[in-house]
């Protein structure tokens, strides 16, 4: 887990997520790098979340040493945050995710495979929750790991797994895989995005073992499509 987030408020238009998302060769552990169109718009799903009724007692910030404005919303079916998104190349080490690319990289998540192993930032969409605190404790929520979430950026959706812990008052980090598959530059050093994420995480869901994306998918459109009252 990360422990200290990067400041992207400097980084400007360089932070812009590309029109085209950059396609890659499915990785063989299963997890879908490039964008898949969801049953859901973004459009619907940010109409459902247009409205915070907040469940945090406080707020959060999007790194370290801004402000905190951030609160953790909620409704019957999920929680959800809007905010920016750091990037998180925890776990496995692999080409884009190690001690190399990334100065605050850890070969441990909050969370592990069913092998044992470390989750893989570079293969599997996740998000980051931060560590339960007096500001907000995701697991009183029926959020664990593995839960299921749409991560909603620029018109795109993409579903993902709750794979990590972060700081107890930063909110707003998710995976390498989850960054590129939404057009977000993905590099821990100079990537993520200021602002403009929405995290919509479903209650008392989850994906079982964690690392399948597919499962994480089929969930996710499931549960979009019943948070938007489609069934």
């Amino acid at each position: 887990m990360r422990l200290q987030s990067l400041t992207l408020a400097a980084a400007g238009a360089a932070l812009l997520a590309p029109t085209t998302p950059p396609t890659d060769t499915p990785d063989p552990q299963g997890g879908p790098e490039a964008h898949i169109e969801a049953a859901v718009s973004a459009a619907d799903l940010l109409a459902k979340v247009r409205d915070c009724a907040a469940v945090s007692k406080g707020r959060y910030r999007g790194d370290s040493g801004a402000s905190a404005t951030i609160p953790v919303c909620g409704t019957g079916d999920a929680v959800f945050w809007k905010a920016d998104m750091d990037i998180d190349c925890d776990g496995q080490s692999t080409g884009h995710c190690n001690s190399a690319t990334d100065p605050y990289f850890s070969d441990a998540t909050a969370f592990q495979q069913s092998d044992g192993r470390y989750l893989s930032a570079e293969h599997l969409p996740y998000i980051v929750v931060p560590t339960p605190s007096d500001i907000w404790d995701y697991r009183a929520h029926g959020i664990r790991g593995g839960s299921v979430a749409a991560v909603v950026y620029g018109g795109r959706v993409q579903y993902a797994v709750v794979g990590d812990v972060g700081p107890r008052d930063i909110i707003g980090e998710a995976s390498y895989a989850t960054a590129k598959a939404l057009g977000i530059p993905p590099d821990p050093r100079r990537g993520g995005t200021a602002s403009g994420v929405t995290y919509i995480v479903f209650k008392n869901s989850r994906v079982t073992p964690i690392e399948d994306s597919a499962a994480a998918v089929a969930a996710g459109e499931r549960l979009a499509k019943k948070f938007v009252g489609g069934e």
